[in-house]
């Protein structure tokens, strides 16, 4: 009861197509009842009696009923499918919304594949149950007690002496529904590992190639579809179960009632229409018993693809503020921030206290693993610091609303992100609003037009899933003209410049200081260039702020940003030196 109440819940806001589906079921068993009803005159006036008048009559009310039939079961057919792909539609924007506002943390321990599978694969499993399960439920119930009405009408002891078997029947199939439920959940969980296998596989087609793993591939995906199939078959088995056994009922029923009823004609007590009219709404009546008692299985199945869908939709999803802001004016401040993952012992960050200015050009250096990119992740809000808070110009971002908090970051890290579209909707990502023309002054401030323009559809060409037809450093290139396009105060660079070779990253350093002029950046910076240029270096080291000052000031010292600067950034002793970034000044 506890899965159809969800089940009916998912279904309400559409209950109008429901109620009417089931006022048109209604209609439908009174018509199965009707055709029962006609077999005695049929019978008894036709046949027997010789009534030529009848014998018009009734072909034609025959041909009306069954017309009749037909229409309104499409009309119900169809009114109970929409309902279904609606439910399925609107359950599935549920879950993409709901998934979309939840923390950055959560995806870091769910796979992708699991989360597509219950959007596409789960949601989709519902829909049979809704526009069958359900469907069944209203129309075959209705026809059962208008059938059985008949029956007993006709002839009660016969009645009773054919349905007496049913209540056993629907126990056993209750009972074997039951194991359906675990069937059905390690079947779901079965097809969210394929697609975990086949998301992971496509995107990481070059890596499997490059180690010649396919083999290995195939043999993983093959073991998990096998396991998928034999799901499926053990759900097979016990659902025909039911069938099988209803057959046996049916057969039950029907030979007590012609061994009786036989016995009844003979002795003159029932006449032969009276019969034939009982037996067709017998007949008529363990057809729908027979879906009806695969109903309960069906709900049995749709237990495991609601359970994994509420689990996702009961996660609690990022804490939005109410308080707006409108500019950054003065300064960022870390005070005492602490961060733990939930799958780590040791903090990320311990008690990190940084202030940053307006304007202020801010490079976080350190060994992997330091917290360079926890740091600046807690700033859009991505983790929420388990103690100390972060200010921007002296109120605390906790409160603050993330749209209007995320609008002041430009973001462009190592790990860039393009979506399979054109290079025009991938660099306008920055700023719907933009018109063509701002997109392409931003491509040139990024130093992207002339390679957008060699391809044949410039900047109409479609990218491939993660930018797969540019290079790293077109794609990074991409990244920071959608940066430029945002215009943010406050601009957040991770590694920018990392996935570039020497000659790329001559033409994006201009861009990029044309860029970092007009606002306040912070640069986790692997390069030399960059953090010579940094009014400020911070040096971090297990989660800590050890060190702090310029690049001349810090190598003084001869502390761990020179043993850092002897292991990293020796050998990039050949400073670029910038040419006046023309088109980048153009543009800001």
């Amino acid at each position: 009861m506890k899965d159809f109440r969800t089940l009916l819940s998912l279904v309400r806001p559409f209950w109008k197509r429901v109620v009417l589906a089931g006022v048109i079921s209604l209609i439908v068993s009174g018509i199965n009842a009707a055709i029962a009803w006609l077999v005695k005159p049929a019978l008894d006036d036709v046949l027997i009696q010789k009534n030529f008048s009848m014998m018009i009559l009734l072909p034609v009310a025959i041909i009306l009923i069954f017309t009749f039939r037909g229409v309104f079961t499409f009309i119900h057919e169809y009114l109970m499918r929409s309902a279904s792909q609606k439910m399925v539609m609107d359950l599935r924007n549920r879950l993409y919304d709901h998934i979309m506002h939840l923390p950055v943390g959560f995806f870091s321990k769910s796979s992708s594949g699991a989360l597509i599978s219950k959007v596409i694969n789960d949601a989709n499993a519902l829909d049979s149950v809704i526009s069958l399960t359900l469907k069944d439920l209203l129309i075959e119930s209705a026809t059962i007690i208008s059938l059985a009405a008949v029956a007993f009408w006709r002839r009660w002891d016969l009645a009773l002496i054919a349905i007496v078997v049913l209540p056993g029947a629907f126990y056993g199939a209750a009972r074997l529904g039951k194991n359906l439920k675990q069937i059905s959940k390690r079947a779901q969980q079965n097809i969210s590992v394929i697609t975990e296998i086949l998301q992971e596989s496509f995107t990481g087609v070059r890596i499997i190639k490059a180690f010649s793993r396919e083999q290995m591939k195939l043999e993983h995906f093959k073991k998990n579809n096998r396991d998928y199939y034999r799901e499926n078959m053990r759900s097979v088995r016990v659902t025909e179960l039911v069938g099988l056994m209803m057959e046996v009922v049916t057969g039950l029923g029907i030979a007590f009632v012609l061994w009786y009823g036989g016995k009844l004609i003979v002795a003159g007590a029932i006449t032969i229409g009276d019969f034939f009219s009982f037996l067709t709404a017998i007949i008529l009546l363990f057809t729908p018993a027979r879906r009806l008692a695969k109903v309960n299985a069906g709900i049995q199945k749709a237990h495991a693809p609601v359970q994994r869908i509420m689990e996702v939709l009961s996660i609690s999803t990022e804490k939005d503020g109410h308080r707006e802001i409108g500019e950054f004016r003065s300064e960022i401040r870390f005070d005492r921030v602490s961060f733990s993952y939930p799958s780590s012992r040791s903090r990320a960050l311990n008690e990190v206290s940084l202030s940053i200015k307006k304007g202020e050009l801010v490079a976080v250096v350190g060994m992997s693993g330091g917290g360079k990119t926890t740091l600046i992740s807690m700033l859009p809000r991505f983790y929420i610091p388990d103690e100390g808070r972060i200010l921007i110009d002296g109120a605390d971002i906790s409160d603050a609303a993330l749209k209007s908090l995320r609008s002041l970051l430009g973001l462009v890290s190592q790990d860039v992100i393009l979506f399979n579209d054109t290079l025009m909707e991938n660099i306008r990502f920055g700023s719907r609003r933009a018109t063509a023309e701002q997109v392409i002054e931003a491509a040139k401030a990024a130093y992207a037009h002339d390679f957008i323009m060699e391809f044949p559809e410039g900047y109409e060409t479609v990218i491939g899933e993660r930018g797969l037809r540019l290079s790293g450093g077109q794609r990074q290139r991409i990244s920071i003209a959608r940066a430029i396009l945002k215009n943010p105060p406050i601009l957040v660079l991770d590694e920018a410049t990392s996935s570039l070779d020497t000659s790329s990253e001559m033409m994006i350093q201009n861009a990029l200081e044309g860029l970092m002029k007009s606002r306040t950046t912070i640069v986790i910076a692997h390069r030399l260039s960059t953090v010579r240029k940094a009014d400020r270096i911070v040096v971090m080291e297990k989660g800590s702020i050890i060190e702090t000052g310029t690049h001349a000031e810090l190598q003084a010292r001869g502390g761990t940003y020179q043993k850092l600067y002897e292991l990293q950034f020796r050998g990039q002793e050949t400073v670029i030196e910038p040419e006046k970034a023309d088109i980048a000044q153009k543009y800001l």
